[in-house]
């Protein structure tokens, strides 16, 4: 019963409360935040799911057993879902409390507020952007800090939620302790994303559970396709709520991946319906190779990754993702990263953003590769040649012909790239357009012809595929 809240569920309730590998990942959560070596947590998956029931109830239920003389926080978008977690818990302390070797304390029982007999331990409730003044808590838990979907678009809610996150919760946590937001993604900028963003991304422990796994680092291991709860939701049953709940609720709260609501650039669909094996593709003769890079530290405020990314062409005209290998890193690194994704991909050519490095960027692929030739990596082999080149028109104009080709299914994946896939069918005009993609958008713009790029923009009269970008 001590060992996780899984195992108090199960005691209190005799097995009949869930269990199941994505619970035990909560339960670990719990665990760690317990013995203070999480302190931010950050748990996203969908609804129906058992989230809110282990990491709202059963784990400051088992957290105040454990420990009688911490207090806990719970808050949510409304004081009815927050009471009605305390209400669980002290009803649950009130029924087995001789099992549970805790008691409420006469004089503080209420839902919103209850205390410990005899001991210093306790539970607040509260609604999101309610006052906390005089309350502190060793772990504070927010919960579906959002109602719906009408609640997340709104640009009002969404600041009040995060002033209150930042100027009220955050300043109640004692020293030593911890934070865990559960939420499904209903918006990009919502609280998770926020936190995402932010200076102290880095901190968080995250436990991002899609209901289709989408990639090959699924937290539990999954493959692409494999559901999160099988045993009660199956692949045929996440394929008929697809339909049912349209592709942006879809991707918002079942696979957490919100999109913004006027709809990206890409279609996921293009990506998907296109995408090719390593096998089929390994039969397959390459016109043109190339490595891009867009360097961290440009037009983008939405990541400091530097995009690495490999494509090619074919002698049909087709063009191929063919790896990503994008990542927070300097310059000597991505300069590194760049010519060996080159050597194994055997590029002809490195493409290198310029915009805001000047000549600094064939000179950081120039040392790198004679870096490796001293290492032996590239010993006695040609440097591809590096082209630099200069963003010339905006954003949009630079993505939307390559959009197009991927609509018109002339450019094919090899593989899983989740990372830049998101990005691309997530990004919309007007943001700012993340690394990965901008990199990939560099890669095929020098493989495509120009032809295929022909946007029918007056202003677009230079036909060399520079004037493209």
């Amino acid at each position: 019963m001590d060992r996780s809240p899984g195992a108090l569920a199960a005691v209190v309730t005799n097995l009949k409360e869930w269990q199941a590998p994505h619970l035990d990942l909560v339960d670990q959560a719990w665990i760690g935040m317990a013995e203070g070596r999480l302190d931010r947590v950050r748990l996203t998956m969908p609804p129906r799911h058992g989230k809110s029931q282990r990491a709202a109830r059963w784990g400051p239920l088992w957290y105040l057993r454990k420990y009688q003389d911490r207090r806990l926080i719970i808050a949510s978008h409304s004081s009815d879902l927050s009471e009605g977690h305390g209400r669980f818990i002290r009803d649950t302390i009130a029924e087995y409390h001789d099992l549970l070797g805790i008691r409420l304390n006469p004089g503080s029982e209420a839902v919103h507020r209850f205390d410990l007999a005899g001991r210093k331990g306790g539970l607040l409730a509260s609604s999101i952007g309610g006052g906390l003044t005089g309350h502190g808590a060793t772990v504070a838990i927010v919960d579906d800090p959002v109602k719906d979907m009408a609640d997340a678009d709104s640009p009002t809610i969404r600041r009040k939620t995060w002033d209150w996150w930042q100027s009220v919760l955050q300043t109640r946590i004692e020293p030593d302790g911890a934070i865990c937001v559960i939420q499904t993604r209903w918006h990009e900028n919502n609280l998770s994303g926020r936190i995402i963003a932010d200076a102290e991304a880095n901190e968080w422990t995250v436990i991002d559970l899609p209901a289709i796994a989408d990639s090959t680092t699924d937290p539990l291991g999954r493959s692409p396709g494999e559901a999160l709860w099988p045993e009660r939701f199956s692949e045929a049953h996440h394929a008929k709520t697809r339909k049912r709940v349209g592709e942006r609720v879809w991707a918002a709260l079942y696979q957490q991946k919100p999109r913004p609501p006027e709809g990206g650039v890409w279609s996921r669909a293009w990506i998907d319906d296109n995408r090719t094996s390593v096998v089929a593709f390994s039969g397959l003769e390459m016109a043109r190779i190339v490595v891009a890079v867009d360097p961290a530290g440009g037009e983008s405020t939405v990541s400091d990754e530097t995009g690495v990314v490999g494509c090619a062409r074919g002698f049909d005209g087709h063009l191929y993702v063919l790896d990503d290998q994008s990542g927070s890193m300097g310059a000597n690194d991505w300069g590194l990263t760049a010519c060996r994704l080159a050597l194994s991909l055997r590029a002809d050519a490195i493409v290198v953003e310029s915009n805001y490095g000047g000549d600094m960027a064939r000179q950081i692929v120039r040392q790198a590769w004679e870096q490796l030739q001293r290492s032996g990596e590239a010993r006695g082999l040609l440097m591809p040649m590096v082209l630099e080149v200069t963003a010339k028109v905006g954003k949009r104009l630079r993505a939307e012909p390559i959009a197009q080709l991927y609509e018109q299914g002339l450019v094919h994946h090899i593989g899983q790239h989740p990372k830049l896939e998101d990005q691309m069918v997530t990004w919309v005009a007007g943001m700012d357009s993340p690394d990965r993609m901008d990199a990939a958008v560099h890669a095929l713009t020098e493989l495509a012809d120009p032809d295929q790029l022909d946007t029918g923009i007056s202003n677009l009269n230079d036909r060399r595929l520079s004037g493209r970008r």
